[in-house]
């Protein structure tokens, strides 16, 4: 049985190499970091206990096409840390079966053999920032475990500490594909425009640090394209 907290979409995703892609989102309970700035954390704090629920991979399927219909071919599997969970093999199996393509990020702190099956695959390491620490072993273990597939790097980046962690990680891999992410330090901001003005601002501030950076020639810069939308709404 799998936790799952929200099933949600159609909508766009908004972060990492797939932004943009039209995708429903399947999100599971539980996580094994506490990172600072969290914007999912009622998916480890014990405040949505109450809301999860245990699921079969075909519940999950079924619930996906009550709520999206013919709409999609596309699930993006979000959390808290879905790869705290082997369970959901069994959910990605049925997917490929029914001819459904997956994306999914984790922070890089656990490897799942069903990663391999992953249309998607997105590294997330959390920077100084967040609190958390780095086990860059781990990471050397999976993206060695998914050689071949479609895999990124991605960064989120609040202040220059952060910047200076995401040049470091991008130059222990080069090769892999890496996206730099602007952070929403204001998870409490409710008039939407204002929250727009200040994440717009924070995008261009972090632009004008990576254009001049010689050591960032092979990278991608992005805002958090749902919160330009709609700001700090759950479930879109």
């Amino acid at each position: 049985m799998i936790p799952v907290l929200e099933i949600f979409g159609p909508t766009v995703q908004g972060e990492g190499a797939v932004i943009g892609r039209k995708t429903m989102f399947v999100r599971t309970a539980g996580c094994d970091y506490r990172c600072s700035w969290c914007d999912s954390a009622f998916t480890w704090d014990g405040s949505a206990k109450d809301d999860i629920r245990k699921m079969t991979p075909e519940e999950i399927y079924e619930e996906l096409l009550s709520v999206g219909g013919e709409t999609f071919d596309h699930v993006t599997i979000s959390g808290g840390n879905p790869a705290l969970l082997p369970q959901l093999g069994g959910l990605i199996d049925l997917f490929k079966e029914k001819g459904i393509s997956t994306a999914l990020e984790t922070q890089g702190s656990r490897f799942q053999p069903w990663f391999r099956d992953i249309s998607e695959l997105t590294l997330s390491p959390k920077p100084p920032s967040s609190g958390m620490e780095t086990d860059i072993d781990k990471l050397h273990e999976i993206l060695e475990g998914t050689a071949g597939q479609n895999v990124s790097l991605k960064v989120v980046v609040f202040n220059e500490q952060d910047l200076a962690y995401a040049k470091h990680i991008h130059q222990l891999f080069p090769e892999v594909p890496f996206f730099i992410q602007t952070g929403n330090d204001r998870l409490d901001e409710k008039d939407h425009a204002k929250l727009l003005v200040y994440l717009a601002s924070r995008y261009e501030w972090l632009i004008n640090l990576v254009m001049p950076d010689s050591d960032f020639k092979r990278v991608r810069v992005l805002p958090q394209l749902h919160t330009f939308v709609w700001g700090n709404k759950k479930g879109v």
